[in-house]
């Protein structure tokens, strides 16, 4: 086999395939492209997801007529000069391979003018170029992508529906406007605006984003510790969502999920979320560059620190400071604005918000003044006094040394059994087992209660005592799916619609879930850019929480499993059965215990729908051993 060169029509796709892998990558890097050329103005627009069209038009500093050819080729960029400059980058693009490998699969058109010359634009179709020609435009540049991955076929099967690419664009746009709340941001979607701000200030980015909701339920903070600056918003204890699409860390400007700091913060708010709660919270991490490196990942989402175990001390300390309310965190908070001016979203209209500028008495107060700045070195010593990390909490970071195992070679699987031969003995087994764990209850004799929760009964040689309330919540439970999984779907339309506000990405999962809904009872629409509403629900859940309900829903996020209609009812079931059913220390009378024990039909196997067993049965044996009259 001889070795050669590659063609570059064929490399620029193979760099195609880890720079470019969906259309949410190339809004990231045309954007990151604007904000680099010094634009104060983007507007994003999409058609299809984002695979019929992208456009993005910036007012940066825009392409020189005899540089657009040399834009579209190949690392080729006006960021970097020399290796060292890779140990100290300030910009979001420096490694020049985004144009090329998005012109390689796609049908591109770059439209440029400069401040003080003429306006050229210079297509590409599948990474051939065509010529310089004039074009009418305004200084900056226009990039406009048609028919993404459409000479790679293998790679556009594999995109997601319209509307989830379409999601996963407006979570990078979402993180781009709290990047840069100094710039300005319009993105739309098939003609309908779907987020807008206008470069004045953070608060009202995250207002544009979240809501006002978030603002309202976030604690701002300006804090730096050993030369690290971490500053941004906090949700409070009480504020979490269901999913971490509502975390956003930006490190030197840019958007990253970093382990080090999401272990400091998940640590750091353990001790007041619940399981399947999250953290709200949009931060900024200022280092100096020569301790990061940026260039460890193709898409540039992660980062990797000089040294974590600093990393994580100062977010932790810091973070856990505030929310504990302990004295240092009066070092940290930037003090609200007497007045401001929260916009408000007018649902049925879908205008996007106002906002008015804030005047100078509403700026934050003055920010602490900065501590000297120490060495790492220093900064490593500091750490152990500033912060004491939970046992068993501590961070594990992908890049710690690998730990290798030697194992012995496994012993030969012995022949396979016959098929048949198995599945005859596993029917025998399950056969036995249920023999084991049902008895029939004309042979139960009634012995009486203990403390008023537990029946006693006897059988032979045998003792069984029943947890009153956990049998008959499993009685009831069993009654309730049976009644569930045969009935006709019934729907109550409820007094006041149900509105439920999400971001992006939470709107594509429960819009492509919307036939499981309808299946279980809801009536549940669009209703708005980014809300749903509810206008019925399933008639035998009324009254059901439906903040908690789509809470779970949401939480399916995390998994990426689908949603099962048997797990969506079986906590809401349970809780129902558990409500109806006798408790303990609640006194029975003969009839009531004589129905119970027939209702459990002999299974003395039983759980509740919570796992906690309904049965225990002693030998008499066992009985005669805790008397010492066998040993």
């Amino acid at each position: 086999m001889n070795i050669h060169v590659l063609p570059p029509v064929v490399y620029n796709k193979i760099a195609a395939g880890e720079v470019v892998d969906r259309p949410y990558s190339v809004v990231k890097e045309l954007v990151e492209n604007a904000i680099d050329a010094g634009a104060t103005q983007i507007n994003v627009e999409i058609e299809q997801g984002g695979k019929r069209r992208i456009r993005v038009t910036d007012n940066g500093g825009g392409i020189a007529k005899d540089e657009l050819a040399l834009a579209y080729s190949p690392h080729a960029t006006s960021k970097l000069q020399t290796a060292d400059d890779l140990f100290a980058i300030r910009t979001l693009g420096f490694r020049g391979e985004a144009i090329a490998s998005v012109a390689a699969v796609s049908r591109m058109q770059i439209v440029s003018r400069t401040q003080e010359g003429e306006a050229y634009s210079l297509a590409c179709e599948g990474g051939v170029l065509g010529d310089v020609q004039p074009a009418a435009g305004a200084a900056g540049t226009v990039v406009t992508v048609d028919d993404l991955f459409f000479n790679v076929p293998a790679r556009l099967k594999f995109l997601k529906s319209d509307a989830q690419e379409e999601a996963d664009i407006g979570s990078v746009m979402a993180r781009f406007l709290l990047s840069r709340p100094d710039i300005a941001f319009e993105y739309s979607a098939d003609g309908k605006k779907k987020y807008r701000s206008f470069g004045d200030g953070l608060s009202a980015a995250l207002v544009a984003v979240y809501g006002a909701e978030a603002l309202a339920n976030c604690t701002q903070i300006r804090a730096e510790k050993h030369g690290i600056r971490l500053h941004g918003f906090l949700g409070n204890r009480n504020y979490y969502k269901a999913n971490r699409t509502y975390q956003s860390l930006f490190v030197n400007g840019r958007y990253v999920v970093n382990q080090t700091v999401g272990a400091a913060l998940t640590n750091a708010y353990a001790s007041y979320l619940m399981k399947r709660q999250y953290p709200f919270y949009v931060l900024f991490l200022d280092v100096p560059p020569e301790i990061v490196d940026v260039n460890v990942h193709p898409n540039k989402a992660d980062v990797r620190f000089a040294d974590n175990q600093v990393i994580y001390g100062c977010v932790y300390s810091i973070v856990s400071a505030v929310l504990d309310g302990n004295s240092r965190a009066l070092e940290y908070l930037v003090s609200s604005p007497q007045t401001a001016q929260i916009p408000v979203r007018d649902t049925l209209s879908k205008q996007p918000p106002r906002f008015e500028a804030p005047s100078a008495q509403q700026e934050p107060a003055q920010a602490p003044a900065q501590t000297p700045v120490m060495s790492y070195a220093q900064a490593k010593e500091q750490i152990a006094f500033d912060v004491t990390i939970p046992k068993g909490q501590e961070p594990h970071f992908l890049d710690d040394p690998v730990r290798m195992e030697v194992r012995q070679p496994a012993p030969r699987p012995a022949p396979a059994e016959d098929v048949f031969a198995q599945n005859q003995r596993l029917l025998r087994e399950q056969a036995a087992r249920a023999r084991q764990e049902r008895i029939d209850p004309a042979f139960l004799e009634y012995k009486g209660e203990l403390f008023q929760t537990y029946l006693i009964y006897q059988a032979g040689d045998c003792a069984y005592f029943i947890d009153q309330h956990a049998a008959h919540e499993r009685v009831l439970f069993d009654r309730l799916q049976a009644a569930m999984d045969a009935r006709k779907v019934a729907s109550q339309p409820m007094l006041v619609p149900f509105v439920l506000t999400l971001n992006a990405q939470e709107f594509a999962f429960l819009e492509k879930n919307f036939p499981v809904l309808r299946e279980l009872g809801f009536e549940i629409e669009e209703f708005g850019d980014s809300s749903v509403r509810v206008l019925a629900v399933p008639a035998d859940l009324m009254g059901m929480d439906l903040n908690a309900f789509f809470g779970e829903v949401l939480s399916s996020m995390e998994s990426l499993r689908a949603i099962r209609l048997v797990d969506l009812l079986r906590d809401r079931l349970a809780t129902a059965a558990c409500k109806a059913a006798v408790k303990g220390g609640e006194r029975l009378s003969e009839e009531e215990v004589r129905a119970l024990i027939e209702r459990m039909d002999g299974d003395v196997g039983m759980k509740c729908p919570h796992g906690r067993p309904a049965v225990v049965r002693m030998k008499k044996s066992e009985f005669e051993k805790l008397f010492k009259r066998i040993v």
